[in-house]
């Protein structure tokens, strides 16, 4: 047996997975879709909603690494995992007890995450230009639309955070909804 062989089997068995299945993903696409929908239409609910399930994660991740922590308290590198442990509490706690001002927070990050994300893409397009022929352009759009993206994040501070991340993870929702979809609806006619 050569890995390709594996691989064209473990490709058809996904595929038939797909056909039995594919009213569950057409359910979860349209489900992400309308979930993603009712984000871009009222994205504060939906940063406040992100902010507050970020909360809820760091907590219980926090929690559970205190508790490994404790039980593997004799093995090397115990002060670390307390110390990242008990900021994970302390992160939750405070998105969850201050979830407005964490979304203000997570909405720096994100501002800044887009302006470090398109300087990284403008400088692998021009790095790779000759590679690259005629695509790299659009690695050169797609950076210089991620500073945009940033400089309106940032440039509205206070005022984004209310829209951010909403709007960011309604796009982002709505997308991977309509991705299940076309998968379920290709999936169903597939021989």
């Amino acid at each position: 047996m050569t890995i390709p062989d594996d691989l064209n089997k473990l490709q058809a068995k996904v595929s038939e997975a797909m056909r039995r299945h594919w009213k569950a993903f057409l359910f979860e696409g349209v489900l992400l879709a309308i979930l993603g929908l009712a984000a871009m239409i009222v994205p504060p609910l939906a940063s406040l909603a992100v902010t507050i399930f970020l909360g809820w994660m760091f907590l219980i991740s926090g929690v559970a690494g205190l508790a490994a922590t404790y039980w593997a308290r004799a093995l090397p590198g115990f002060w670390w995992s307390l110390i990242s442990a008990a900021l994970a509490v302390l992160a939750g706690g405070i998105l969850l007890a201050r979830p407005m001002q964490g979304v203000l927070t997570l909405t720096i990050v994100i501002g800044a995450y887009f302006v470090a994300e398109g300087v990284a893409t403008i400088m692998y397009a021009l790095e790779h230009r000759r590679e690259l022929s005629g695509r790299w352009s659009w690695l050169l759009v797609a950076g210089l639309m991620d500073i945009l993206i940033a400089f309106l994040i940032i440039g509205g501070l206070p005022g984004s955070a209310q829209w951010a991340i909403g709007l960011l993870v309604g796009i982002n929702l709505l997308f991977g909804g309509a991705t299940l979809i076309g998968m379920a609806l290709a999936a169903r006619n597939a021989p």
